[in-house]
């Protein structure tokens, strides 16, 4: 997806990290006000990337366009609504994400309207907004043990519930097969392009509503 110089290896860093970190603590947050306090009781509610930062998966993600941080632990017996629970806090990390990527498009139009172009901070910006898009959108294909095969768990019946979570064995796997072939690509890239289109539409929209 992405052919790095050096530059932008350097650049990819700050995207990288705050991809992985607010998804995390967003899941970790969100568990909390729900009634669990478990991503409290393991140090897990921080934005501190150390606490999230899982070495290999972070490799992964610079070299391979795909990784991960160490899962934040969550017992959803604690919430107070099960289901209302499970789905929030599957949706805070890809929201999270989305609405960083959402914060810096925003940033980034700032400084272009303002005359301040300097080539690496633009790389660098630019790069934290794909990898939240992409990143948001990871982790919502509904393969276990991401988000969103944790988010369809809830209207499945138990059986079926059981099932996908069995192939869970088998996702890295799956997901290295999609990675090598277009497919992934297909879906990945319309959604990327997407939410890129929503987020220029919405920053926008509020710069007419402010300035103008």
């Amino acid at each position: 997806m992405f052919h790095f110089d050096i530059l932008s290896l350097v650049a990819a860093i700050p995207g990288l990290l705050m991809a992985l970190v607010i998804h995390e603590y967003a899941h970790a947050l969100i568990a909390d006000k729900m009634g669990d306090s478990t991503p409290r009781m393991t140090g897990r509610l921080t934005l501190n990337p150390i606490a999230h930062i899982d070495p290999i998966g972070l490799i992964m993600l610079l070299v391979a366009q795909f990784g991960w941080a160490k899962p934040v632990m969550i017992n959803a017996n604690n919430f107070r609504n099960w289901r209302k629970g499970e789905i929030c806090v599957s949706l805070a990390g890809p929201f999270a994400n989305f609405i960083l990527a959402l914060v810096m498009f925003a940033i980034r139009m700032i400084l272009y309207w303002s005359g301040i172009r300097m080539r690496s901070l633009d790389l660098v910006l630019d790069l934290i907004i794909i990898y939240n898009i992409n990143f948001g959108i990871f982790n919502l294909i509904p393969l276990p043990p991401l988000d969103g095969s944790r988010l369809i768990t809830v209207f499945l019946p138990t059986e079926w519930a059981i099932r996908l979570a069995s192939v869970e064995r088998y996702s890295f796997l799956l997901l290295i097969v999609l990675m090598a072939t277009p497919v992934f690509s297909y879906i990945l890239i319309p959604l990327q392009r997407l939410i890129y289109l929503i987020d220029y539409t919405i920053v926008q929209g509020l710069f007419y509503w402010i300035f103008v």
